[in-house]
């Protein structure tokens, strides 16, 4: 499911441009910092959601979502508040337009960061909006992992051949992410999308923001999720546009879900028609949502609508999933069914 909205709704954003900036939607640099790392986490959380029981993954289902849905609503309120301070602004600015010069009184001035912004068009042909360079070596990552996956399962489970075969996924993983964290340190790249904002990236801050790419993917894998929960809050906090942030990480999440599927598929852990179903209905859900939440923004001029339906859709999925997997729980044990950790290298 999360393959398929996510797939669908990159689909949509690829001719999408920045919202004040002359840009695409989808911030590149950021998604290469990220989705590497992000990727190398899916691969130990598929490992972790073999070896842990399902209560513990409920647990930390619950845990997560709760708390990455109360993180999205107090960013989404302090965002609503900063609109309303800009929609004030723009109407100031509009009142001084409107009213004769008066050498009396000095002309009013919008703050930098208030409603004057560069006009360019919402929309190109997708060909002109891709960073070729980039995209380039997020299918190197992607691609490099699939190989790993599929001559993974020509070895023995937990053989030596099995074991350097999944190593193989840290250098692949790390050098593009090491290629962008370097160029970002020196100053050769930029996130664009933050605008006027500079950021001067300091080592430590690199290393946390990597950190929580591998955090994020792990739970992702764990889960059976593509991470997206974790990073759409986590660019929000780094500044990122609502609009951009929902682009780029439903971009990185397209990924890092996709090799999620790959990796459950050869672990048959889901059945392939429901799959195919469930990813159909989830890509014209996507569209129609899409097309929907554009429309809202557009008519209240407030993006922040994009992170109370992130914490909403967060909060519902906490208590679907969690009451799921509690009822789950209450079963096995009137079953008295076995509850604790699974071996890896048992599974069939």
């Amino acid at each position: 499911m999360i393959m398929g909205a996510a797939g669908s709704t990159v689909y949509y954003n690829l001719r999408l441009r920045h919202p004040t900036l002359d840009m695409p939607l989808i911030d590149y640099d950021l998604a290469l910092l990220f989705q590497p790392m992000l990727m190398l986490g899916i691969s130990i959380g598929v490992a972790f959601n073999v070896m842990f029981a399902d209560w513990m993954v409920t647990v930390l289902l619950i845990i997560l979502f709760l708390g990455t849905s109360t993180k999205a609503l107090f960013k989404g309120i302090d965002t609503w508040k900063k609109e309303t301070l800009m929609k004030k602004e723009a109407a100031k600015l509009i009142e001084s337009e409107s009213k004769p010069e008066d050498g009396s009184k000095d002309d009013y001035k919008p703050l930098p960061s208030g409603p004057l912004v560069a006009v360019h068009e919402d929309e190109v042909p997708l060909l002109q909006n891709i960073h070729w360079k980039e995209l380039g070596l997020l299918v190197y990552v992607w691609v490099g992992f699939l190989v790993v996956q599929i001559v993974k399962q020509y070895t023995q489970d937990c053989s030596i051949s099995y074991w350097i075969l999944n190593s193989l996924q840290v250098p692949i993983a790390v050098s593009v992410t090491l290629y962008e964290a370097i160029c970002l340190y020196r100053g050769t790249r930029v996130i664009a999308s933050k605008g006027k904002e500079i950021t001067n990236w300091k080592l430590h801050m690199i290393f946390l923001y990597c950190s929580c790419g591998i955090i994020a993917g792990m739970v992702g894998g764990l889960l059976g999720l593509g991470g997206g929960f974790i990073l759409g809050p986590l660019f929000l906090e780094l500044g990122i546009p609502p609009q951009v942030a929902s682009a780029t990480s439903t971009f990185a999440m397209t990924f890092s879900s996709s090799m999620s599927v790959v990796q459950y598929y050869i672990l048959k852990r889901f059945p392939v028609p429901f799959a195919a179903y469930f990813v159909l209905v989830a890509t014209m859900a996507a569209f129609a949502g899409q097309h929907v939440v554009r429309r809202i923004i557009a008519i209240l001029g407030r993006a922040s609508i994009i992170i109370f339906i992130l914490a909403l859709t967060i909060f519902v999925s906490a208590i679907s999933l969690g009451g799921v997997g509690i009822s789950d729980m209450v079963e096995k044990l009137a079953n008295h069914e076995y509850m604790g950790f699974q071996s890896l290298c048992g599974r069939s």
